[in-house]
């Protein structure tokens, strides 16, 4: 077999950089050092940052690609450079320099409420009297339009310092993007996970947000590229993980901890919501079925370390409440509107704990 460059950069236009969300050719990561000697092929990769997580997954996936769509029995050498950082040596500004903290809302699996625990957070967080925003990044499922009644809105642009920004649609006090402005509500989102990377990175790097307290991401369940380009992107505070306490749900909650916490990550866990934690009836106010198990999610937040920030109850009216454009949270005084403020107060207290504890460490280095 007679090996060629285009034989060699075909096969590595079909890996991708997550961060990016780029093929490594179109990425122009390949070092211009592409050799091959009969059957022994060697090139180097740049990665834009050092230490960059995602190094040893890249090169151990173009390895494969050439063995896979090449050949089996070349002999790859993969060599690894970092982009050389600008001349004046400033360091990069920050994505989104008016926003204090970013908490990311996920969940290991759909249909578990994830959003409507983001969606009334961040109403409860804005009630309380912080600036919010919340970002709808279940690029294949946004429902905070219709959650927020403002699905015929539609964001226009703003020209500022010369650029073209998009302006969130503001609702209950907080401002919000979603890609379910963009897109027909009754069509799919067909997209590969490149281009939903690069829409989401447009609504949090060309959208006028401003200043801001707190920043709520509601990102698509399970784990996934997606997750991997805001952790990247942006400077996650910290992450909440939404779980019913049915088991088949908390094994996927476990591997969405396990995700945030990797050594590679490194984002906190804020702690767990357990949702649809018991069913009260209207009727019978004060009476409790457990529907999908009992303390599922406490158990999960005692074995992982984490705490129990919420346990949400399976009533009607979240649902029905939900549906019409007025999240329960706004009744603050209700059953369900108390449990989204209280758990709207927990969160603040972890992200205040977790800024002491930084503080602390900070002052114990400089000693």
């Amino acid at each position: 077999m007679t090996l060629y460059p285009k034989l060699i950069t075909d096969a590595l236009q079909t890996v991708r950089y997550p961060a990016g969300g780029q093929n490594l050719v179109d990425a122009g990561m390949l070092e211009d050092d592409l050799r091959i000697d009969g059957m022994k092929v060697s090139f180097s990769i740049v990665f834009p940052k050092n230490p960059d997580p995602f190094m040893k997954s890249v090169v151990k996936a173009a390895e494969t690609a050439i063995h896979t769509f090449v050949s089996p029995d070349i002999e790859v050498t993969i060599n690894t450079k970092t982009a050389q950082p600008a001349a004046t040596g400033a360091e990069e500004p920050p994505v989104l320099p008016g926003v204090k903290h970013i908490i990311a809302v996920s969940s290991g699996k759909g249909g578990v409420g994830k959003s409507t625990v983001a969606v009334n957070l961040a109403i409860a967080l804005a009630r309380m009297g912080y600036k919010v925003g919340l970002l709808d990044a279940d690029i294949f499922g946004p429902s905070a339009p219709k959650m927020f009644k403002v699905e015929e809105a539609r964001p226009y642009a703003e020209s500022v310092d010369g650029r073209d920004m998009i302006v969130p649609i503001e609702q209950y006090g907080v401002k919000l993007l979603s890609i379910g402005f963009f897109v027909s509500p009754e069509q799919a989102t067909l997209w590969r996970g490149a281009m939903a990377c690069n829409a989401l990175r447009q609504l949090i790097t060309e959208a006028t947000w401003g200043e801001l307290d707190y920043f709520i991401l509601d990102t698509p369940p399970g784990t996934s590229d997606i997750h991997l380009s805001l952790i990247q992107l942006l400077d996650i505070t910290g992450a909440v993980i939404v779980s019913t306490p049915q088991q088949v749900a908390l094994a996927d909650a476990r591997k969405g901890i396990n995700m945030y916490q990797n050594e590679k990550v490194q984002v906190p866990i804020l702690g767990l919501v357990e949702n649809m934690a018991w069913f009260t009836p209207a009727e019978l106010p004060y009476n409790r079925y457990y529907i999908f198990g009992r303390e599922g999610c406490r158990r999960l937040a005692q074995e992982m370390g984490v705490p129990l920030l919420a346990q949400i109850p399976l009533i009607q009216s979240i649902c029905d409440s939900g549906d019409s454009g007025h999240p329960p949270v706004l009744q603050p005084a209700s059953t369900e509107g108390l449990a989204f403020m209280n758990l709207a107060e927990k969160v603040v207290e972890m992200v205040k704990e977790g800024e002491d504890k930084n503080t602390l460490s900070e002052e114990q280095t400089n000693r």
